[in-house]
């Protein structure tokens, strides 16, 4: 291949999950075009190996990938389109879950999420609110309404329930959910912050501003 000659054109892969000692080729990172013929055998081309020391994390950067593809293939110019770093998530080996530990979180969260909410509703008289719509629409006083009471609670869990619009793994349309958006947001903050602190090329050009 490294008589032929082309344009090469690479769109980097924003996001790669990728396990321990992981050989990266760059056909996993990069999705290749270009008008050479053998593009599929430049997939195959070595970029990358995982090694212990990157721990959960590693970037690879498309000036990286393009350097060492100029050096194995000098008469094929390479064009970049898209992102320029690829995010390895390197995931570990998978421990076994505590039952104990996630009951523990699970009661924490339920009874945490319960106190949340009748806080809330002591705080705007929920029950005082209840009992005087009782009163105006049925003449009498009661401590407990419970015609009006009951239909709330439950249509306080629904409404929530459709609000976050799932139900357990069932979506009921393709419209997101605001805390999936709020999610959306902050992995996009926080790839770019992997991207910067993460790139081997910005630490090097950190430490020679700081000598």
């Amino acid at each position: 291949m490294a008589g032929l000659k082309g344009i090469v054109y690479l769109r980097l892969k924003k996001k790669l999950y990728v396990t321990e000692d992981t050989t990266i080729r760059l056909k996993d990172i990069a999705v290749i075009s270009g008008t050479m013929a053998d593009v599929q055998q430049l997939g195959e081309t070595h970029i990358y190996q995982v090694t212990p020391e990157d721990q959960n994390v590693s970037v690879i950067d498309i000036f990286t990938v393009i350097d060492k593809l100029t050096v194995l293939y000098p008469n094929l110019e390479f064009q970049q389109v898209g992102a320029a770093q690829t995010i390895l998530m390197i995931e570990k080996k998978k421990k076994e879950v505590p039952i104990l530990l996630v009951t523990l979180i699970w009661l924490l969260l339920f009874i945490g999420s319960a106190m949340a909410i009748m806080n809330f509703h002591y705080d705007v008289s929920m029950q005082d609110v209840q009992q005087r719509l009782h009163f105006l629409l049925t003449g009498e006083h009661k401590d407990y309404p419970l015609w009006m009471q009951i239909p709330y609670s439950f249509g306080l869990g629904i409404g929530m329930i459709l609000f976050f619009n799932h139900l357990f793994k069932k979506r009921f349309n393709e419209e997101p959910s605001p805390l999936e958006v709020e999610i959306f947001k902050y992995q996009q903050d926080l790839d770019s912050y992997v991207t910067y602190h993460e790139n081997e090329l910005n630490k090097e050009h950190d430490n020679h501003h700081t000598r």
